[in-house]
């Protein structure tokens, strides 16, 4: 496989040096095209050692005696690798700008582009760069999300560019996925409910939506059809979802899940679904100084379910701030689910309205299995490898 690595000027350079060796050991032939800042933090020599090929830095270098350069090398690729993207970078391919070898080599590409952003956290999260990098997704780039943690900068926060590992398992899936879940219809559930107090205040939760998020997009990459049930989500829905149903609170969850399901080979249910809602709802806004408020049970969704599933998979996500294997344990048999996927919402960096989730998968039979920390979408593959395995056993 021949990859084109593009490198742009940025501190996360030395990750792309790992990058091109784990790419090189596994017998891509890999060529490198450095923008001119990104020469300032590593040489084009070291990329020359590590890939015993020729690195490109110059927009007039020919790749042999009158060939074009950029054109040359865009024809030679499989697959375009930019790691890292700087925020600069990724503004001058959103608007089809072509004033270096390597934004011009891009442009020349018709085959996958890969973009991974590394970048302080404030620039990450800038109105701009959301959009640029939006854009690019609408135009069929894939987007290697960047990590979250302390930055070269000193501050803490997502822009921290993907582990190389990371990248070389998101081009084999870009160029090979599996489509080992092709003909597979999932209904899948996110983020969080919102229950009416009065004609202003509600009830909710602190759920993003990014883990369910996480799972549609790790089935999509394996052929699935998928419906998503979006409740309140800090993110919005996968561009690649096959349907997107959105709802407000438990009881419209519960019909659309019973509307939904009979046309699904398995349901993932990783919505945070309030418990309780008002046992009384104003149309007007409530005033006085104390104000009681009585709540009131809503229906079990997942139980529900458990009830009609037939042989249809059941997974079921469990957020618990104490007892969490003992409690996913009564979960899974209380509610008559195949698998349950357990989380510590009270440990800091994991869980609601983070990046990164460690869980515990529980299926029947006794089987256990712990997933430390790590980003939400390394956690949805290994969440859905272990969904794949109940057809296995059945």
């Amino acid at each position: 496989m021949n990859v084109l690595l593009g490198v742009s000027g940025g501190i996360a350079c030395y990750k792309s040096c790992a990058l091109a060796s784990a790419l090189t050991k596994k017998g891509c032939a890999v060529t490198v095209v450095m923008t001119e800042n990104a020469t300032r933090f590593v040489t084009p020599l070291t990329f020359q050692a590590l890939t015993h090929k020729p690195v490109y830095d110059k927009m007039f270098d020919g790749v042999a005696d009158r060939e074009i350069a950029h054109i040359t090398l865009a024809k030679q690729a499989d697959v375009m690798v930019i790691a890292p993207a700087t925020a600069n970078v990724i503004a001058k391919i959103a608007h089809g700008l072509a004033d270096d070898l390597l934004t011009s080599t891009v442009l020349a590409s018709r085959v996958p582009v890969i973009i991974c952003p590394a970048m302080n956290v404030n620039m990450y999260e800038n109105a701009a760069t959301r959009e640029n990098l939006k854009i690019l997704e609408g135009r069929g780039y894939r987007i290697c999300s960047p990590g979250t943690g302390i930055l070269a900068c000193g501050d803490v926060g997502k822009g921290r560019m993907a582990e190389p590992e990371e990248i070389v398992d998101f081009i084999r899936e870009t160029l090979n996925p599996s489509g080992t879940l092709a003909g597979k219809k999932f209904l899948v559930t996110a983020g969080g409910t919102m229950e009416n107090i009065d004609g202003v205040r509600y009830i909710t939760n602190r759920s993003s939506g990014k883990m369910g998020c996480a799972i549609v997009r790790e089935l999509k990459k394996r052929g699935a059809v998928v419906t998503l049930i979006a409740g309140n989500m800090k993110v919005e829905p996968p561009a690649e979802t096959d349907k997107v149903i959105r709802i407000t609170d438990a009881k419209e969850m519960l019909d659309m899940c019973m509307s939904e399901y009979g046309d699904c080979d398995c349901i993932v249910k990783a919505a945070a679904v309030g418990d309780y809602s008002p046992a009384q709802k104003y149309e007007n806004k409530i005033k006085g100084d104390d104000v009681t408020l009585r709540l009131k049970k809503n229906p079990d969704i997942a139980a529900a379910l458990g009830k009609v599933k037939g042989d249809r998979k059941l997974v079921i996500f469990c957020a618990e701030t104490q007892d969490l294997a003992e409690s996913a344990a009564k979960k899974l048999k209380n509610k008559g689910a195949d698998m349950v996927v357990a989380n510590d919402v009270s440990k800091p960096g994991i869980g609601f309205d983070s990046d990164d989730n460690a869980v515990i998968v529980i299926k029947n039979g006794g089987y256990r299995a712990e997933y430390p920390a790590a980003s939400k979408d390394k956690i949805a593959k290994e969440v859905v490898d272990e969904i794949e395995s109940l057809w296995l056993q059945a």
